[in-house]
């Protein structure tokens, strides 16, 4: 037996309930309607997440400029995405265009042709209360140098372009179909900000350094060019995890003389992974081999619910992929079963424990593999958090050293969180 692969879309950008605008009322004459983007505009500044000195930038730069006319909008409770295109269903599409939630623009790298949804999501429109929010954190000032990490439909890039001017806007995009369209559709508000299709983890170093530098997608690992390209005293934004979930928290660096970097994790969200930083499933299918094999067995009483499972956004769910680093760890769900899996991303090492769950009874039965017993590691790292009163995520940081070891911590960077490892 062989666990099943892990989730089928990993990196979606979901970051909350879907939540749309207030409806306009249909009792006035169109042309006495409030626009979709003003209503969108409204609902994002009453709700905090628009802030006042991007107004005019959002006005500038609207976002359904940068969509194309063939979306799929994710639906986040039902966890799904569907189809729909302007250019048959042009009052739907509006309507999508400025509603708060994530629209996908790409399948499968661009390999997916059709109107059905593909199997991985790769590039999209984030939310624009996730975009907004982020730009507030990142604190930009009058002529300050920013580069962008993934440009995707190019909202993001002319956003900051409008607030900035395109002469202080890099923006860089590892796909040259979603670059090319994002040039052009950041022409057509007139706006041309310098839009480089590169692989973003080596930054743009022809015009550093940088005071800001704004990552939107999901890093497991900082790439040591960013740090290197901001100036001291600059901000690194990016949404960071593990592999131990598809989660990420959005963690702002300042980056230091030395050429470290170190801040607080702000609030949990999920983005795409960086192409370059996507976990292959596959891998894993040498660990098991002949299920359970010789894996020594086990109980426990640890429940679903105290390892966040099911839910999205748990703390403890990032809490333990700091404490057990090098661990991807993915759920199967059956019938009247729930099984974890947790497989070691050490090079050469085929360790692995399971935790079978079943409906109606209390007893857990753990099963391990390996030198490296995993599920033990898991424990010590829940009992951990348990014993520091479960602090929540925004109370742990994050240090990258100059030689780019990347060091976790527990409110002060002389507090580092333990890694409990074998």
């Amino acid at each position: 037996m062989v666990p099943a692969p892990g989730p089928a879309v990993p990196g979606r950008r979901r970051t909350g309930r879907r939540r749309r605008p207030p409806k306009v009322s249909r009792d006035h004459e169109t042309e006495n309607r409030t626009s979709p983007h003003a209503e969108l505009a409204r609902f994002l500044l009453d709700a905090g997440a628009l802030t006042r000195d991007w107004s005019s930038a959002f006005d500038t730069a609207p976002r359904s400029a940068f969509l194309p006319d063939l979306i799929w909008p994710f639906d986040m409770d039902a966890g799904t995405s569907r189809a729909v295109d302007r250019r048959t269903d042009p009052e739907g599409w509006e309507r999508e265009a400025y509603t708060n939630a994530p629209l996908t623009i790409q399948w499968d790298d661009g390999h997916h042709v059709g109107p059905e949804p593909g199997r991985v999501p790769t590039s999209s429109a984030s939310m624009p209360s996730v975009v907004t929010r982020m730009l507030a954190d990142l604190d930009v000032f009058p002529g300050a140098h920013v580069l962008e990490i993934g440009t995707g439909t190019g909202w993001n890039a002319g956003l900051l372009s409008a607030r900035l001017g395109d002469r202080n806007v890099v923006t860089v995009e590892v796909d040259r179909t979603v670059a090319t369209w994002a040039r052009s559709a950041l022409g057509s508000v007139g706006l041309s900000p310098d839009v480089v299709c590169r692989d973003g983890r080596f930054g743009r170093s022809e015009e550093a350094p940088y005071d800001r530098v704004i990552v939107t997608a999901g890093v497991r690992e900082f790439p040591a060019a960013w740090v290197e390209q901001t100036r001291p005293g600059g901000l690194v934004l990016a949404p960071w995890g593990t592999h131990y979930s598809g989660g990420d928290a959005l963690v702002r660096l300042t980056v230091a003389g030395d050429g470290s970097a170190h801040g607080r994790f702000l609030r949990p969200l999920e983005f795409m992974k960086l192409r370059a930083q996507r976990l292959d499933w596959n891998r894993f299918g040498r660990h098991v081999g002949e299920y359970p094999g010789d894996a020594s067995v086990s109980a426990t009483s640890v429940s679903l619910s105290d390892l966040g499972e099911g839910r999205r956004f748990q703390d403890i769910q990032f809490v333990l992929g700091l404490c057990v680093p090098r661990c991807a760890h993915v759920r199967n769900v059956g019938e009247s079963e729930t099984v974890l899996w947790f497989f070691d991303m050490t090079e050469g090492s085929r360790a692995w424990a399971s935790a079978t769950f079943t409906d109606g009874e209390s007893k857990v039965t753990v099963r391990q593999s390996g030198p490296r017993r995993l599920w033990d590691e898991v424990f010590r790292a829940l009992e951990w958090w348990r014993g520091e009163g479960a602090p929540r995520l925004d109370r742990f940081g994050l240090t990258v050293t100059p030689d780019g070891v990347h060091r976790p911590w527990l409110a002060d960077p002389a507090n580092p969180v333990p890694s409990f490892a074998g």
